[in-house]
């Protein structure tokens, strides 16, 4: 009897030792607690969304005048192109300083923040109209625009992009400080030919100059005509002014009529009376010029002032304070306090982005 009570009890023994190993129900030591807790990581129950990286675009960082990236534009910095000419003997006045100049935005006083010299790089986009209406003056005007780039690129720190006009616009070389690929470009040009999309050229081109840093720049080269657009007068000056661009026209119509009749005024059209009236007004509003040769001679004249003033202008930085994001035009008003005596050109406006 007592042996059959002992091996029973160590039966139960052996089995109860051996459901104990079994790591099934292992007791956790105090230790291994205190160390499981170091590990808890705490995840907060907030939802992170990841932000698409951004593109990379101008960030605005006024610098010295040596500086290759004086001007970046977004809504917190205006830049104001500003050229003044001396009405007595027609040059331009260069030795102004900061407290000159008298800034209003929507006719209210507002404080000018920087003052910068034209040493500023310079990115600049030439459309040239090579629809059918320019045939009678192409070859004279791809001889001045040649001209023009030799004149007005800085290697160093101006770059230029090429574009033709006429149904469609093309890109016929893209943005380079190399003054020889834009020849190459401008000399090989296809015959003129069919209508001009001249509205939809600058608005493709001023969107190719928003992701430039420096003064963005369009010369054209055309009749000032739009007969093929698919955007408004009004929508592409809109456009223009938002890429915050400068545009200088070199208008045609002139130099082609007198190379047909030998007069100055030729035969304007409608057509034309309202092409330059629009030119006109898309020149005032970003601040540019509009130049209206009758002969090669005042055809190269009119590249050459345009050189010249890229080359002598002031650039002006406003920073708008606590501006609200509507997407709405503001006003600028711009004078000359010292001397009224004084010519001053400069953008109309600029718009404010819009929250979305």
């Amino acid at each position: 009897m007592v042996h059959k009570f002992l091996l029973s009890f160590l039966v139960l023994t052996l089995a109860t030792t051996a459901f104990a190993q079994s790591g099934r129900v292992k007791k956790k030591s105090e230790k291994d607690t205190k160390k499981e807790k170091k590990e808890i990581v705490y995840i907060p129950t907030q939802t992170v969304t990841k932000k698409p990286k951004p593109k990379q675009t101008p960030t605005p960082t006024p610098k010295t005048v040596e500086s290759d990236e004086i001007i970046s534009v977004e809504s917190a910095f205006v830049p104001i192109p500003v050229s003044v000419i001396n009405n007595q003997n027609g040059r331009a006045v260069t030795d102004l300083q900061l407290n000159d100049f008298e800034l209003k935005v929507d006719g209210k006083d507002v404080e000018i923040g920087e003052l910068f010299r034209s040493e500023s790089p310079v990115r600049l986009a030439l459309l040239f109209d090579n629809s059918s209406s320019v045939t009678v003056a192409i070859d004279f005007e791809k001889k001045a625009a040649i001209r023009f780039f030799k004149r007005v690129i800085r290697p160093q720190k101006d770059l230029a992009a090429l574009y033709s006009v006429a149904g469609i616009t093309q890109l016929e070389q893209p943005m380079t400080k190399d003054v020889s690929s834009l020849i190459r470009a401008i000399k090989g040009f296809a015959k003129p030919q069919g209508a001009t999309a001249l509205h939809d050229g600058l608005v493709k081109a001023s969107n190719y100059l928003q992701d430039y840093l420096g003064r963005r720049v369009i010369v054209i080269v055309s009749d000032g005509q739009d007969t093929l657009s698919d955007t408004t007068f009004d929508q592409m000056v809109k456009i223009v002014q938002q890429n915050n661009c400068q545009v200088y026209i070199v208008q045609t119509t002139e130099f082609e009529n007198n190379k047909r009749t030998g007069n100055r005024g030729g035969s304007a059209n409608l057509r034309a009376l309202a092409a330059e009236r629009r030119m006109q007004n898309l020149a005032t509003q970003t601040g540019g010029a509009v130049y209206r040769p009758i002969n090669e001679r005042e055809l190269d004249e009119a590249f050459n002032q345009i050189s010249a003033e890229l080359s002598q202008q002031y650039i002006l930085g406003y920073y708008p304070e606590e501006e609200t994001k509507d997407g709405r035009f503001r006003t600028i008003d711009l004078q000359i306090k010292s001397d009224k005596n004084l010519t001053i050109r400069a953008r109309k406006g600029y718009y404010v982005s819009k929250n979305r």
